[in-house]
């Protein structure tokens, strides 16, 4: 049987990120992705235009419709966009048993804001709490925590603060520091340090929704999560070397990478 993973995210008209970055990225690492809407954005190689949320009666129909009647191995959350949207999905995650790759998302590539400030605390008090692996970048460290992180050695301060928070793991994504991308995993006792070269590309749209994507991807397929976080690691860090042009702005990730290579 083929693992079943849920993406429970916004859409991303552009094609580089949200549900469809995170589609791509399942197809690829071998698994079947499922997805739940919550938001709807008009979206492309510039920025965000425009966003409308989801009824949270249609997210709870999509969640429910697929995971009672397929099931599912891992879940992955993204664009959540309200305190409202954050609280229900926290309560259908804490109801399923699977285990959970949050995305905190607070703002695109391009700066445009994708969760209402009033919805910080829910992801703080319920959705963390529910998740297996937290991955916040450094701007989503600092709205969730106040912690900003100028250099690699506050990425354990960062680690600490979302951990009291409640998931089981936190990747701290090093990728805005200078240097080699470094990002730190660890569940307050055991530490992971995942280094990569940083590629002269700045074709990098999706990279967070990718990344957590191959996360929960490798979780369905039963590996834990330092397996998981390092082989999403290794195949988001090729998607970025080989991130292409698109419109006029930033392009995306090359979520097919690997197929082009042995090809």
């Amino acid at each position: 049987m083929i693992p079943n993973v849920l993406t429970v995210a916004g859409s991303d008209s552009g094609g580089g990120a949200g549900i469809q970055a995170d589609l791509k990225t399942m197809l690829a690492l071998g698994v079947h992705g499922m997805s739940v809407i919550t938001a709807v954005t008009a979206q492309n190689s510039l920025g965000v235009q425009g966003a409308w949320e989801l009824p949270v009666e249609a997210v709870r129909a999509q969640y429910r419709s697929v995971v009672d009647d397929i099931g599912v191995q891992a879940i992955k959350t993204g664009m959540l966009a309200s305190a409202e949207l954050v609280e229900t999905v926290a309560e259908l995650i804490g109801g399923t048993d699977a285990p959970a790759v949050v995305d905190p998302v607070g703002v695109s590539k391009h700066g445009d804001p994708l969760l209402a400030a009033s919805a910080l605390d829910s992801v703080r008090t319920k959705l963390l709490p529910v998740a297996t692996v937290a991955t916040p970048n450094l701007d989503e460290v600092a709205q969730l925590t106040g912690v900003r992180v100028e250099g690699e050695e506050q990425l354990r301060q960062a680690a600490a603060a979302v951990l009291a928070y409640g998931p089981r793991w936190v990747l701290i994504k090093g990728g805005h520091l200078s240097g080699d991308a470094v990002d730190l995993l660890t569940d307050g006792s055991a530490e992971h340090w995942l280094r990569a070269p940083r590629y002269d590309n700045r074709h990098t749209h999706g990279t967070g929704c990718t990344l957590a994507s191959a996360i929960a991807s490798g979780l369905a397929k039963g590996l834990s999560v330092p397996e998981a976080v390092a082989a999403a690691k290794e195949y988001v860090t090729g998607a970025i070397k080989a991130g292409f042009a698109l419109g006029g702005g930033i392009g995306p990730v090359d979520h097919g990478w690997r197929f082009r290579e042995r090809s």
